[in-house]
């Protein structure tokens, strides 16, 4: 909802012509500032090397989870001691690749699972009502079965344990900053219009996005492709036929493009942000993100 409402904030200053964003570049300006970005800024290594997450980064029993939900206005405390967390760790997959990586620690596998800041997690920090916090009382280092851009992976991670739930929590002790991320590697971007595709044949794909519309009007939606030998960039043409003020609305669509070439391995990326469609997806694939 976020990246709607800012394309689409986007969208209606573009139209009422305010001086507060640049002219509009070109599809074409869009493709060489997204393939140089992607090819020189790192971002294309991590993608074919790194840690690439395309699930959730925790995991719990079922009854763990139906109790959160209930109780989803409650805290997470550190109520016992935790273990300190080892140098390093190793990334298996299951082709037989590994990468070592840093590792966080407990404290911040809770900070990464709990929705409240990090200050909050520590006794006498945050002061919760009796009885409506989660109490973390220790963690276990082990790993976990994560599926990945490069396939499914033996990752390591803390399994966290706590006095007041019916079972632990298991979340990836990977490193992600460390390691390096695709949208830390590409730095500040705009949000996207590109939003998923689906592979419907090794050269046709099913192309999602969404836009801006003004008093209710439909303009003209084109989803554009450049291909290049690495990549396909995907963008939108739109056009509009405004008449006085602009009342914004989002809207949705999907359209199918026929690729000269097979996808094959290409990455598909979005020309607006800069970023792998994928990452709108998967939200942990870009970023180190939440479970």
């Amino acid at each position: 909802m976020v990246r709607l409402a800012a394309a689409l904030l986007t969208v209606v200053l573009l139209l009422t012509g305010s001086s507060a964003l640049d002219v509009p570049r070109t599809f074409r300006e869009q493709v060489a500032q997204a393939v140089s970005t992607w090819r020189t800024s790192g971002a294309a290594e991590i993608w074919r090397r790194g840690f690439v997450p395309l699930e959730d980064l925790s995991t719990m029993p079922r009854k763990v989870r139906e109790q959160i939900g209930r109780d989803e206005e409650y805290g997470w405390v550190v109520a016992g001691s935790l273990p300190a967390p080892p140098a390093g760790a190793q990334i298996r997959w299951d082709d037989g690749s590994t990468m070592q990586v840093p590792v966080i620690g407990p404290s911040e596998a809770l900070v990464a699972v709990s929705p409240w800041p990090e200050e909050w997690i520590w006794p006498g920090r945050h002061t919760y009502p009796d009885g409506e916090a989660y109490k973390l009382t220790g963690a276990t280092f082990t790993t976990m079965r994560l599926k990945t851009l490069r396939g499914m992976a033996t990752v390591p991670a803390w399994r966290l344990h706590f006095s007041n739930l019916p079972g632990p929590i298991d979340y990836v002790a990977v490193d992600q900053k460390a390691v390096g991320t695709v949208e830390d590697a590409v730095g500040d971007s705009l949000p996207g219009e590109i939003t998923d595709f689906e592979v419907l044949d090794e050269r046709t794909l099913l192309v999602k996005y969404d836009y801006g519309a003004c008093n209710g009007e439909s303009p003209d939606v084109t989803v554009r492709a450049d291909q290049e030998p690495d990549v396909v960039v995907l963008g939108l043409a739109i056009r509009h036929q405004i008449h006085g003020s602009c009342v914004g609305t989002g809207r949705f669509g999907q359209d199918v493009i026929r690729l000269n070439q097979p996808l094959g391995d290409r990455v598909v990326l979005d020309a607006i942000s800069t970023l792998p469609v994928l990452c709108h997806r998967a939200r942990n694939a870009c970023r180190a993100g939440r479970g």
